[in-house]
């Protein structure tokens, strides 16, 4: 962030454009050959930006008690497991906007260079152990523990990336130039050379190393294994299992086990509990791996994260490159069916299942897939229908995502209410609305916690936006 937060105009003649709130000018063809190219902003952007933080807010919070919305405890692809693909889509998409109008090659990467250090700062602060929001009411972190990895992290190296791999390859000839069908593909050829490069290496590693056997001290005070130190066996190549895969190894070897995430989602498989896919006691023949940590976002799986945010790039271009409405959908809703479609197949057939944790190859082109099928029906919805209204919320959040995702999705701002309790630190404020206002009406707590999180947070912020966005007052990178 720049020194907090800033008040900027969200239209008007703006020489360079931020990818992290989504405010894109794009010179749209109006029509007429003859007129002068007029700025416009691309309100879908900013929606699908709302929508993947709302979703965050909605899978972190009602997660726990809809198993379908959380993330699957291994294999298989739930509601959660679209946001952080989401998430590195829009980056992606948003990239060649920013830098099309920056002509300095050094200028560019030095203003990448430094949101990246921001972006890694604020992941590690918010999610590295040092803040207990909303949950606890304490804050610090022991420094032998921890947490590298994180959503902001890796949406930092992806950045970093695929940002100095525009910067680098682009052709100042071509940047107004008009384009269709596969031209794009043609004009932007190296960096599709630089994906697959991407993918052979992170295919080669994760099935050819060598995964020997490895051991772990239970951290978790909760356990009855508390502060032993136990043994999973493996001592196998190419195994995609929870325990011995090849994304777990390297993070365990460069990390350090113990700064890496202490409660994985694979505490939910069917090896660990017979709660399954809900969280609950561990079955007593349960095997080690269960009690271990694991890195969602470790190295190797970001590094696979990175050929997301490139599919974003190249929605990007052609948002930049053509400018009729049919020609981008057509060449949008075409690449995002045939992601889909090989996502699936991959899946299916046994041959790569769908994994949020490993970062599959066809859970990338699962999820790049249904976000560019997503963020084309909401292009034709908000930008060729102008359904602004009905999507306002949405844009509201997306305008202002920094701040919703910090204060709804880590839980800063219900960190704050919770310091104000009534006799114990177990009776807040925020458990109380949550129970009277909520659960109680409804008489369940899975219906109660459910419409708490989509009034009481994303409602909520999503009002709170708009109010800002009135005031011109926006938290950015």
């Amino acid at each position: 962030m720049d020194g907090g937060k800033k008040a900027e105009r969200p239209h008007g003649d703006v020489a360079e454009e931020d990818p992290d709130r989504q405010h894109a000018l794009l010179d749209e063809d109006d029509g007429n050959d003859k007129a002068p190219r007029r700025s416009k902003r691309v309100a879908s952007l900013d929606v699908f930006r709302g929508l993947t933080v709302a979703l965050m807010i909605l899978v972190d919070g009602a997660g726990g008690e809809w198993p379908v919305i959380g993330h699957a405890p291994w294999n298989g692809c739930n509601l959660a497991d679209f946001v952080m693909p989401f998430f590195l889509f829009i980056v992606g998409m948003a990239i060649p906007l920013s830098l099309k109008r920056i002509p300095d090659r050094g200028r560019a990467v030095r203003r990448v260079v430094i949101r990246t250090l921001k972006l890694l700062f604020w992941g590690i602060l918010l999610q590295g152990g040092y803040s207990h929001a909303p949950d606890k009411l304490t804050y610090g972190v022991d420094m032998k523990h921890v947490r590298w990895g994180g959503i902001l992290q890796r949406i930092a190296l992806a950045y970093l990336v695929v940002a100095v791999l525009e910067i680098v390859t682009k052709d100042a000839k071509i940047q107004d130039r008009s384009s269709s069908g596969f031209s794009i593909f043609r004009m932007y050829f190296s960096q599709w050379i630089v994906a697959c490069c991407i993918l052979v290496i992170y295919l080669s590693l994760a099935y050819g190393i060598y995964v020997p056997d490895w051991e772990f001290r239970v951290q978790n005070t909760d356990s009855t294994n508390y502060g032993k130190v136990l043994t999973v066996v493996c001592g196998t190549r190419g195994n995609l299992s929870p325990p011995c895969n090849a994304v777990g190894y390297i993070d365990r070897k460069i990390l350090g086990i113990n700064h890496m995430y202490q409660r994985p989602a694979w505490r939910r498989h069917r090896a660990c509990t017979d709660d399954s896919p809900h969280e609950g006691p561990f079955r007593s023949d349960a095997p080690a791996w269960c009690v271990a940590p694991f890195e969602p976002e470790g190295i190797l799986s970001s590094f696979s994260a990175v050929l997301s945010t490139i599919i974003g790039v190249h929605y990007g271009h052609v948002l930049v490159h053509m400018k009729s409405h049919a020609d981008r959908l057509k060449q949008w809703v075409t690449m995002g069916i045939t992601l889909l479609v090989i996502g699936i197949i991959l899946h299916f057939s046994h041959a790569i299942p769908l994994n949020k944790q490993l970062y599959t190859f066809s859970y990338i082109c699962v999820t790049a897939g249904a976000a560019g099928v997503v963020f084309s029906i909401l292009y034709f919805l908000v930008d060729i229908l102008n359904l602004h209204y009905v999507f306002a919320p949405l844009r509201w959040i997306g305008m202002n995502a920094m701040l919703v995702y910090v204060m709804a999705a880590e839980g800063i701002f219900e960190g704050f209410l919770n310091g104000w309790y009534y006799e114990g630190t177990n009776n807040t404020l925020v458990y109380w609305v949550r129970k009277h206002v909520f659960v109680k009406v409804w008489h369940s707590t899975r219906v109660g916690i459910l419409l708490y999180v989509l009034f009481a947070q994303i409602l909520f912020w999503a009002l709170v936006s708009g109010v800002l966005h009135r005031a011109r007052i926006y938290w950015k990178l």
